[in-house]
């Protein structure tokens, strides 16, 4: 890629996706005016990112020196895979789990405090697919990803098995390198076992919160007929007062009548 183009795509893939075809748009014409078809017929054909990749893409053109260091912890995963230095590995995949998670928070904080429902889960497996490959570690520094990435199977041997999935639509690539299988490493029973203990959180924080919404509602139902009933209580009461002061109306009457009557006898 050159430079020309390198700073076309550096602006490119840093806006966000819905503003990402007038943006190209406009550059095709930057560069037909300066009368270089080449470069316009190559931006033409750069293709919109998914939301996922416009993170991975936004978090690598605005924050170089955290995609570095998340290159280096790679190679470092890598290099102790290879040659099972188990201690080593399981503080790496330790640091590994975390990294991932804080990647995907800056790429959020990035985006601003007006983007909801951001598919974090899918910008942490691409950043996981980094981790465990070089060639999407290159993919993802170079900041011009259309799709999220997705490693099966973490652990690197001579010749590894690999498999990139990039979902939706327009996907630029795909790479497939198969091999012997290697069993099951530390590391992967460790995040089968957090995948399984997150899974029961989830499970757990669900039964409660939904055990939390049917007591509300019965409490509700509660307090609302004990309102109705308090109506009720206070029309009746009122009703009452209204009879009571009638009645006194009425005797008082009768009583000016007999005073009345007993004067006139006097």
């Amino acid at each position: 890629m050159d430079d020309a183009l390198a700073a076309v795509v550096a602006r490119l893939y840093a806006v966000p996706p819905e503003e990402f075809v007038a943006v190209r748009a406009a550059e095709v014409a930057r560069a037909r005016q300066a009368r270089d078809t080449r470069l316009a017929a190559a931006v033409g054909k750069l293709r919109k990112p998914t939301v996922a990749a416009w993170l991975v893409n936004l978090l690598a053109h605005e924050r170089p020196d955290l995609v570095g260091e998340l290159l280096e912890l790679g190679e470092q995963l890598r290099d102790a895979q290879r040659e099972l230095r188990g201690g080593e590995l399981r503080e790496l995949s330790v640091r590994r789990r975390s990294t991932v998670a804080a990647l995907a928070r800056e790429a959020a904080r990035l985006a601003g405090p007006d983007r909801g429902n951001l598919p974090l889960p899918e910008v942490e497996n691409t950043f996981a697919a980094a981790l465990a490959d070089a060639t999407v570690a290159a993919a993802v520094q170079q900041g011009a990803l259309t799709k999220s990435l997705e490693y099966t199977g973490f652990g690197e041997t001579p010749r590894p098995q690999l498999r990139l999935v990039q979902g939706g639509e327009d996907t630029p690539r795909t790479g497939t390198v198969t091999a012997k299988r290697s069993a099951p490493t530390q590391d992967d029973r460790e995040q089968r076992a957090e995948a399984r203990r997150r899974e029961e959180e989830r499970r757990r924080a669900e039964e409660e919160r939904a055990r939390a919404v049917r007591q509300a509602r019965r409490e509700l139902m509660t307090a609302l007929q004990q309102l109705s009933d308090a109506e009720t209580a206070k029309a009746e009461a009122e009703r009452a007062v209204a009879a009571a002061g009638k009645a006194i109306a009425s005797a008082e009457k009768r009583v000016k009548i007999a005073q009345d009557a007993l004067a006139d006898l006097s």
